[in-house]
């Protein structure tokens, strides 16, 4: 089964409760942020992080007729099945589970930032301080929750079966973001049977939607469905992708290209030597303790 979530920005509030049970649920410490006005948008932070994994992109659409409005756009991992962060990345650290997440093996990065350059959505970011070696982190849509195995629930000593443990399997498994949202902007499910939802409110209210499901064909097709009221395009997505083997028609990310990259791959060196330098401190100062400790039991032998 494909798993997937529904994204109807009509129904978001701009609330941010994703962005803290994002964090919530994977124990991740608070961005210093400020606030900043940049053509489009005034989200805080401005951009993913080691630390932010989901994001609420503010756009103020020009209308002619009467006032600007506000829509507020939910960002993270789109799941892609096509794997462009995997294009060029040497260690081949992403992989898509058969429930369609992409996953990474974290560890084996190497902190070279090429999948940067790779994600037409720029969603992976550096974690160059808290590990000992530089390496990426994004979105893993909760796999932890998805994977995990309950044979058997209960609620106040009462045993679930049935239905009920189907729902609380459900409930388990929703990713932390989609649980808090407060509107019903976020829904989790089987991706075929929210792709269909996603076409059923379009028909029913041609009106309010645009005639069109973001994610349904982009990136090979994407794990997170969207619903606008507008164009796409203003609310930042990519128009068309470039076919795999081409992500560099996307253009660089001003997170990993020039200077940036430059100053990342100076960090990453530079962590990566700090890394080797204290790892090295500490062997010898254990097989130096081991050798003082090995002396002192041969002398008390004696």
């Amino acid at each position: 089964m494909t798993v997937g979530c529904l994204v109807d920005t009509t129904r978001c509030i701009g609330c941010r409760s994703c962005q803290v049970a994002c964090k919530g649920a994977n124990d991740l410490t608070a961005d210093e942020t400020r606030f900043f006005a940049a053509a489009g948008g005034y989200q805080n932070p401005r951009r993913f992080s080691p630390y932010t994994r989901t994001l609420i992109t503010y756009h103020e659409i020009d209308q002619p007729d009467d006032p600007p409005r506000w829509i507020f756009v939910k960002h993270q991992c789109l799941h892609c099945t096509d794997l462009y962060c995997a294009e060029d990345c040497a260690p081949e650290v992403f992989h898509r589970t058969a429930s369609g997440v992409v996953a990474f093996d974290a560890p084996e990065c190497i902190g070279c930032a090429a999948c940067l350059d790779s994600c037409p959505f720029d969603v992976p970011a550096i974690d160059y301080w808290d590990v000992d070696t530089p390496h990426i982190r994004k979105c893993d849509f909760c796999l932890d929750r998805q994977e995990a195995d309950l044979p058997e629930a209960s609620v106040d000593g009462r045993r679930l079966d049935g239905p009920a443990l189907q729902r609380h399997r459900q409930s388990f498994s929703t990713p932390g973001c989609a649980k808090a949202c407060p509107t019903g902007a976020l829904q989790f499910g089987r991706r075929d049977q929210l792709l269909a939802e996603a076409k059923r409110r379009i028909a029913a209210e041609p009106e309010k939607y645009v005639n069109h499901v973001y994610g349904e064909t982009e990136a090979g097709g994407t794990a997170w469905l969207y619903l606008a009221s507008v164009p796409f395009t203003q609310l930042g997505f990519p128009e068309s992708l470039p076919p795999l083997g081409q992500s560099e028609l996307l253009g660089a990310t001003d997170r990993s290209s020039g200077r940036w990259l430059d100053l990342g791959s100076c960090l990453t060196s530079l962590v990566a030597g700090m890394s080797w330098f204290f790892r090295r401190r500490d062997t010898l100062r254990r097989t130096k303790n081991t050798a003082a400790g090995e002396a002192e039991n041969r002398s008390s032998d004696v």
